[in-house]
């Protein structure tokens, strides 16, 4: 679980994020970080939508994307404000798959 200051919480921040950062995708995940110019901690949401799946689908994948960005919340720049968007391929995936693609997205999105 990404503790309360790491999480994107309203309406507002998302679509900031999904419309005015840079965005990277993958086969599994679309991955939009913006660095917040009034500074503030790191923070992380998820949109999984019913594409994905069912409420039990989506929720997994939700966990689990969830467990494997707070690993790797820290590479995110200060102040990075990091949405990730699962894929309907995200609820077959294989949690080191996930993960590769995960880094493989941050990866294009800070550089």
């Amino acid at each position: 679980m990404l503790p309360k200051r790491s999480r994107l919480h309203t309406a507002h921040e998302f679509r900031a994020v999904t419309r005015q950062g840079r965005r990277a995708g993958s086969a599994t995940l679309v991955a939009h970080l913006l660095v917040d110019p009034d500074g503030g901690p790191r923070r992380a949401g998820f949109v999984v939508s019913r594409a994905v799946g069912n409420s039990v689908v989506r929720n997994r994948v939700r966990r689990r994307l969830r467990h494997l960005v707070r690993e790797h919340l820290s590479v995110l720049p200060d102040s990075g404000m990091l949405v990730v968007r699962a894929l309907p391929a995200s609820a077959a995936a294989t949690s080191v798959q996930l993960e590769a693609d995960l880094l493989k997205a941050i990866g294009r999105v800070t550089s």
